[in-house]
């Protein structure tokens, strides 16, 4: 990707504009005033989450022999949880900073100000004591004092599945709060069911849902999201060098898709969970600031003996070399669908200006490009040429994903084209008819080439690189 001479991160406004405009991603239930942190991706918003999909799954498990894939259910039992620590881990009243999203607990932040909430108050007093001095206190995280009112909170969304008595708080089943616990939980089906044996990954992309106080800042925090999750476990003693290494390979996988490493950012975490090795997050420079893309954590051997100890399953591993047996640490990769997608538009996003004016284009690279190729016939009065550009496009479309276009003149459906990212054009027009010759328009140079027809499918595979 090319960003524009400055390498400016467009605005948030332009990009939700634009995706809203070119069918990239719409408000969820918008007809009934819509649903607060929810978004529907629209017809070329999912070529392009489906592009995002494939790549990753491509780098991450069809290229490794090591890593095998996953797809676990989104409901599960309600003990997971509970190991995990998800249940108990947010029963306490929070508020959430608005400047940064961070949550503390209300009576930590009362008590940085000299007040102690007494360990008996109810809830209803503890929110009362804050709501009078919320004003005072201060985000540990970014200094601001500028909080939500207190609420008890819990990150995971209850769910009444297979319960009949109307009591959604009477033994609940939840919407998975994060894909990894399906992970943690299948490791020992998938080692007794595959080649696989340690140092070895699973893999899985899949919904996951979180009870978020104030989410915003379009899909970059959302209540209902997409993760792309690899957990890999490894020998006690090798934990942090294969961490090392994936932390490598997941800065890679972004300079290979081609971002701008100016725009890319490590930042290392200082306060770890207590069962934490290290814990690093690729930053990304989005409209509102460096934020999380992706997490790449060092997590020990925490998740499976948590799970061992609540499930009451061996979850050892016995090395059939060495007869050592242990619980293998784990080191994970985390990334979002969605911060994927909006990183790669504000990283397209270009203006630049041509004559006539500005154009507006998304120099994805051409794998990702939701459409790759579009066909136009130059007019629609004449059915010669309309029938070639159809058949051209019936041609392509088995191999590509291609558009037909034929409303409005040349130029504004070039300028369409460039606004959704589409790599190259092919053109029928009068020539053709006479030579069997169509041109092909490069998005980022607006060059021109003629090819014929019958080396056209060739031509395009190679600049495609397909």
């Amino acid at each position: 990707m090319r960003q524009n001479e400055n390498s400016v991160i467009p605005s948030l406004a332009t990009i939700v504009s634009l995706c809203k405009r070119r069918g990239f991603v719409f408000p969820s239930s918008e007809i009934y005033d819509g649903f607060a942190a929810v978004y529907d991706y629209g017809h070329y918003g999912v070529e392009l989450v489906s592009a995002v999909k494939r790549e990753w799954w491509k780098v991450m498990v069809q290229l490794r022999d090591d890593i095998v894939g996953l797809d676990s259910g989104i409901f599960m039992s309600p003990r997971i949880w509970e190991a995990s620590g998800h249940v108990a881990g947010f029963s306490d009243p929070l508020a959430e900073c608005k400047e940064c999203n961070a949550r503390v607990r209300v009576d930590h932040l009362l008590i940085t100000i000299g007040i102690a909430a007494d360990e008996k108050m109810s809830e209803g007093e503890i929110n009362a004591l804050f709501r009078e001095n919320k004003d005072k206190v201060k985000c540990p995280t970014c200094g601001k004092s500028n909080f939500t009112e207190a609420r008890q909170f819990n990150l995971l969304v209850k769910s009444n599945l297979g319960n009949f008595t109307g009591d959604i708080n009477k033994d609940p089943v939840y919407l998975r709060g994060e894909t990894c616990q399906g992970i943690y939980v299948n490791y020992k089906n998938v080692l007794a069911s595959s080649r696989v044996k340690v140092p070895f990954g699973i893999a899985q992309i899949g919904k996951a849902f979180r009870n978020e106080i104030t989410a915003r800042q379009f899909i970059f925090r959302t209540r209902e999201f997409e993760q792309m999750e690899m957990q890999y476990f490894v020998h006690p003693d090798q934990e942090m060098a294969e961490y090392e290494k994936l932390r490598q390979a997941r800065w890679d996988y972004y300079r290979d898709l081609g971002f701008n490493v100016s725009n890319l950012r490590w930042y290392e975490h200082e306060k770890l969970a207590f069962y934490a090795k290290r814990a690093y997050d690729i930053e990304y420079r989005f409209p509102f600031g460096f934020n999380e893309l992706e997490g790449v954590h060092a997590r020990g051997d925490y998740d499976l003996s948590q799970h061992a100890k609540h499930s009451g399953v061996d979850l050892t591993y016995l090395d059939q070399q060495t007869h050592e047996r242990y619980i293998p640490h784990i080191i994970e990769s985390s990334v979002g669908v969605g911060r994927t997608f909006l990183a790669l538009m504000c990283e397209a996003y270009c203006e630049e200006k041509i004559e006539g004016g500005t154009r507006v284009v998304l120099r994805f690279p051409p794998k990702m490009a939701p459409v790759k190729v579009a066909v136009f016939p130059l007019v629609r009065n004449r059915p010669e040429i309309v029938e070639i550009a159809s058949n051209v496009h019936k041609s392509l479309r088995r191999q590509f994903m291609c558009e037909f276009d034929d409303n409005g003149n040349i130029g504004k459906r070039y300028r369409r084209q460039d606004e959704i990212g589409t790599p190259y054009c092919v053109t029928v027009d009068y020539t053709t008819i006479d030579d069997r010759t169509v041109t092909i328009r490069d998005r980022d140079s607006m060059r021109q080439e003629r090819v014929s027809l019958d080396q056209l499918e060739a031509c395009l595979k190679t600049k495609l690189a397909i």
